[in-house]
């Protein structure tokens, strides 16, 4: 389980305690990148820069700082200036590949996640690196092998489990699958996307009803995220309940304008006989 608030009162801690220390910083970086701290980030990028312009660790904090703006191309320079001032920096090649992967160049992420593996084998996150270029691909072999993988090394991360069960229900794994997801609740019985992909695989199992009581769990933890409200809308259209199934559809449409098309002709075909659909991926 994720617990960004601590790692950063930690790490910041450490910082407080060693503030000439770089070793970590690659770390809290990441924090703040994924609690959306933009404007600490930049701070951090700023300070390390300043302090020490040939350390790794300071031009990997300056490529997190791009990657959350978006600008990846921006970002896998300095991760490369990372890896040229230190070969065996593990965390810069796997997110140099995380960052050719939001550009869809599988194959350099690939290459990347690739080196961070033969630098230290034990490195769980570019396994799952692999494994999510190969669902990608639709290579669900490859996929389950990555993913396992990267479980076996973190067996105690409820989203590993997740992405874990995902891959073996596409692999036609339903059941492993289920068992796979029920770990990811004894981790974290709160982790929404355990409770997403169970929906999908009910859904797929034509149990319309448990598929509900997983989404509404979700609604609970992302209640703007517009492709829960529109997959309740497909419940309930599938349970026989046409007007709740509009009401989620309009909220879908509210939260989420751009998806106009896709949710406008579901609005369309509620009236007609339901076909067999799954919850889409959130």
């Amino acid at each position: 389980m994720s617990d960004y608030q601590n790692a950063q009162r930690a790490l910041e801690c450490m910082q407080k305690i060693e503030p000439h220390r770089m070793k970590g910083l690659d770390i809290l970086s990441t924090t703040l990148w994924q609690m959306k701290k933009e404007v600490e980030l930049s701070d951090l990028a700023q300070r390390a820069v300043d302090f020490d312009r040939k350390s790794p660790e300071a031009w990997f904090v300056v490529g997190n700082c791009f990657s959350f703006q978006k600008e990846h191309e921006t970002a896998i320079t300095f991760f490369r200036r990372s890896i040229q001032l230190d070969p065996s920096y593990t965390y810069a090649h796997t997110l140099c590949g995380h960052e050719y992967m939001s550009n869809e160049d599988f194959e350099k992420a690939i290459s990347c996640y690739r080196d961070a593996i033969r630098v230290d084998s034990r490195h769980y996150n570019a396994w799952y690196g692999l494994g999510a270029i190969y669902f990608r691909q639709e290579k669900f072999d490859l996929s389950e092998y990555h993913f396992q993988r990267a479980l076996e090394i973190n067996p105690q991360s409820s989203v590993l489990h997740c992405h874990l069960g995902m891959a073996q229900h596409s692999n036609g794994k339903t059941s492993g699958a289920l068992d796979t997801l029920a770990g990811a609740f004894r981790l974290d019985p709160r982790n929404p996307q355990a409770h997403y992909q169970r929906a999908t695989i009910f859904m797929s199992l034509d149990r319309p009803q448990e598929a509900l009581a997983e989404l509404e769990q979700v609604r609970s933890a992302a209640p703007r995220e517009s492709s829960v409200h529109f997959n309740m809308g497909k419940v309930l259209k599938r349970l026989g309940q046409p007007e709740k199934a509009m009401r989620c559809f309009l909220t879908a449409l509210d939260l989420d304008p751009k998806d106009n098309n896709l949710i406008k002709a579901a609005m369309d075909r509620l009236d007609e006989p339901d076909v067999d659909e799954e919850v889409s991926v959130f």
